[in-house]
């Protein structure tokens, strides 16, 4: 798995490539701590277009991000997810947590914009 992060505004723009699973799960959920912490964002933006696999271990590691945002008080959503984690999504329905969204921008409109 690889990770990229961008700051915009008060928002960490997190692009994955790879796979998301029992392996990768703590990476991911630390250098995103990590990153949180640094860029001092309190949105988060996952790009998933390049996520080739994601069993229940990425799940929860979505789920422990919401939870994180949360607590900052910020808003977290999923942008360019391809249909392999769209199907995902849909069928844990974390999309009620979670929403997703087809572009980027649309994504950051959301989080930052404060629309539902």
């Amino acid at each position: 798995m690889e990770l990229k992060f961008l700051k915009r505004n008060r928002t960490l723009i997190i692009t994955i490539d790879g796979e998301i699973d029992h392996h990768t799960c703590e990476i991911l959920r630390g250098e995103t701590e990590r990153a949180l912490e640094k860029m001092g964002g309190k949105n988060i933006v996952f790009r998933m277009g390049g996520v080739s696999f994601m069993d229940s271990s990425g799940i929860g590691a979505m789920i422990g991000r919401y939870k994180d945002i949360q607590r900052l008080g910020g808003k977290i959503a999923i942008a360019e997810a391809n249909d392999r984690v769209g199907q995902i999504f849909l069928l844990s329905a974390m999309q009620s947590l979670i929403p997703s969204f087809p572009n980027i921008d649309l994504a950051l409109e959301y989080v930052e914009g404060g629309k539902e």
